[in-house]
């Protein structure tokens, strides 16, 4: 692992940049795609939810590095506007699975296509060399978010 010490001001500088961008596209993407008003919290239960199928309340905490107690209070949010529903765990009596409703998988897809929608929208707007120099980051960008360098 090499010493923040010897970062150059040029990449420090970069990196500044680039987390200011993404914050930015980030927040207009949230944006753009919550005419439903969902909080964050909410939005990234019910993306795991469609993601990985039914899950337990402490099994969706973990998944998202929350408090058993806030994922409750979540849920239950959801599940008032029926986006989820309580469903029997097929082998734990004791347990309760959470899964999205049909209403949960339609706000899903309606806040995706508002992404997608608007994110083609804005990237049209760039000339050809602009879009293929954004395409090439965009592999950049996700190694980066898969990359272990704090663990060396």
């Amino acid at each position: 692992m090499s010493d923040p010490s010897d970062t150059s001001p040029s990449l420090v500088t970069a990196v500044t940049e680039l987390s200011l961008a993404i914050g930015q596209l980030l927040r207009r993407l949230r944006a753009e795609s919550n005419s439903d008003e969902l909080t964050w919290s909410q939005t990234v239960a019910l993306s795991r939810l469609e993601k990985a199928g039914p899950m337990t309340t402490a099994d969706l905490a973990r998944a998202e590095s929350v408090k058993p107690q806030s994922m409750g209070a979540t849920l239950a949010e959801l599940e008032r506007e029926r986006l989820v529903e309580r469903r029997p765990h097929p082998t734990d009596g004791r347990q309760v699975l959470f899964a999205l409703t049909a209403e949960g998988i339609e706000a899903r897809r309606k806040r995706s296509a508002a992404k997608q929608e608007w994110l083609l929208t804005a990237m049209a707007e760039l000339d050809p060399d602009e879009q293929q120099t954004l395409i090439s980051a965009a592999a950049l960008i996700k190694r980066l978010g898969e990359s272990d360098a704090r663990r060396g």
